[in-house]
């Protein structure tokens, strides 16, 4: 039995955020956020680039004015990848972004300002078949709902969310995915479960203000994961204080963990120990940046020992298994031949890329055939 077919998602919605689905059976997407200045544009396409080589499915970017919507409209028309812009209080802003070919506008209808306002937003993104994405977050509850509750809780974040549901429910509109984000793991987990049973709509999952790149990593694969286990979430962000493209990678682990997304090299690897007969620690974090750049799924096992070196070699493509004089190497489950320890992570580079290459050429002559 494979690792996913033991999750049982939630059955939601679809929207489309440009030419990524999500929800409904879609694979679940990983998104990130641009932390430059959104009007040197510069930076930020060269910041979206490295995001793209890391595999991101959906991109970010704040538009806080007039002038940030203006360089949106040149970051739009030098990338392919999906773009949301980040929208706050100044509808006029929403408006121009949608013209400049925004994929999703992330907004919170309740601080546009009129109904007025909130429904120009809202038609224009209707006409240009543009989803919203709805975002709560526990640190800008509204007065009112503290004055209600007396703190941030679960419960706030949840009434807050059909607040805004509420208002696009009045405008005819369904077509928009929601978040429910707290830096506290156990509210964010109480929140998107409630609010699961209540809704048909996508969610974007997240630990919001999660920390740094070992801190935030840790909170985020706990909470995504219990949320992920659960069948919910449809598209997900790791917020760390750390490089955007960290986040992607971040993201992809917790989904490979999961078996819910299958991109890049899956590296199983021994934590080393007296009996290893290589370094494995320095082989696995050289392979690891060698072989940032591959998206195509592949497995791959560096086992530093005989003990459980066979059996993770067996089920992966490219196994490698420590052994005296030399380490054995394996190729899709059967042993394939040795190799010394000076030349162990060229050879398995090597013999990834080249497997890699096979796949790849398999799968486009499946599609000329199709």
């Amino acid at each position: 039995m494979s690792i996913n077919s033991l999750i049982k998602r939630r059955k939601t919605r679809q929207i489309m955020v440009g030419n990524v689905a999500v929800g409904g059976d879609a694979p679940i997407s990983v998104q990130t956020m641009t932390n430059t200045e959104t009007c040197d544009v510069e930076a930020t396409l060269e910041q979206i680039s490295r995001m793209v080589t890391a595999g991101v499915d959906i991109v970010r970017v704040s538009v806080p004015s007039m002038d940030a919507a203006e360089a949106f409209k040149k970051i739009r028309a030098n990338v392919e990848v999906p773009l949301v812009a980040d929208i706050h209080f100044d509808y006029r802003i929403a408006l121009k972004v949608l013209d400049y070919g925004v994929d999703c506008l992330r907004i919170n209808p309740g601080n546009i300002g009129s109904e007025e306002r909130i429904r120009a937003v809202v038609d224009s993104a209707k006409d240009k078949g543009i989803p919203l994405r709805i975002g709560v977050n526990a640190g800008s509850l509204g007065k009112n709902l503290l004055r209600k509750y007396k703190e941030p809780n679960a419960e706030a974040m949840v009434e807050s969310a059909l607040t805004q549901i509420d208002i696009l429910d009045k405008l005819d509109f369904q077509d928009f995915k929601i978040s429910l984000k707290a830096s506290e793991i156990f509210m964010t987990l109480a929140a998107y479960r409630s609010l699961a049973t209540q809704i048909e709509q996508p969610f974007h999952l997240g630990i919001t203000e999660a920390g740094g790149l070992r801190s935030g990593t840790v909170k985020s694969a706990i909470g995504l994961g219990a949320l992920l286990m659960d069948g919910i979430g449809d598209t997900i962000r790791i917020s760390l204080a750390a490089d955007p493209v960290e986040e992607v990678k971040v993201g992809f682990d917790i989904l490979k963990s999961l078996g819910l997304r299958h991109k890049g090299v899956n590296l199983v690897a021994c934590p080393s120990c007296s009996r290893q007969n290589f370094d494995v620690i320095s082989v696995v974090n050289e392979l690891e940046t060698r072989l940032e750049d591959i998206i195509t799924p592949i497995d791959v096992a560096v086992i530093g020992c005989i003990v459980n070196g066979p059996g993770e070699a067996k089920v992966a493509e490219i196994g490698l298994t420590g052994a005296s004089p030399n380490n054995l190497v394996y190729k899709e489950g059967v042993p394939d031949h040795k190799v010394n320890n000076e030349n162990l992570v060229d050879e398995l580079e090597a013999m990834v890329r080249k497997r890699v290459a096979e796949k790849q050429q398999m799968e486009e002559n499946l599609i000329a055939s199709s």
